[in-house]
């Protein structure tokens, strides 16, 4: 038998503290956090993401604008180089901001925009050892 001064069932869930329904939305604020916190992370990356795109866009397009131009001045292909390397940047998205012969060598720079910014490129085309 207990003794007469023991807590019984009723008064243990009196010290129990709070009832459970106190802490009701408590899991929805920590999902809304959460999501918050992914769709900002989210919106930075993103960003960064489509520069990295656009930088390598870029360089493709000024790889095959130089080479366009060192063909023509090689004579493989019958055009004005600056013209056929300008005509090349267009096809790869870009537009030719430079265009400079030296020999048999071509150097070109291009430009894609993004928004606000403008991704540049350069590249040099030509053939083996010229020391241009």
């Amino acid at each position: 038998m207990r003794p007469a001064d023991a807590p019984g069932p009723v008064a243990a869930e009196a010290d129990a503290g709070p009832p459970i329904s106190s802490e009701r939305g408590a899991a929805t604020v920590l999902v809304v956090a959460i999501v918050a916190a992914i769709m900002t992370v989210t919106a930075v990356v993103l960003p960064v993401l489509g520069m990295l795109v656009q930088s390598a866009r870029a360089a493709n397009a000024a790889d095959a604008a130089a080479l366009a131009a060192a063909d023509a001045v090689a004579g493989v292909v019958d055009a004005v180089p600056c013209e056929l390397a300008a005509r090349a940047a267009a096809l790869g998205g870009a537009e030719l901001t430079g265009c400079a012969l030296d020999g048999p060598v071509a150097d070109v720079s291009v430009s894609i925009a993004l928004g606000p910014f403008d991704t540049t490129a350069t590249a040099r085309a030509g053939p083996p050892g010229w020391p241009g």
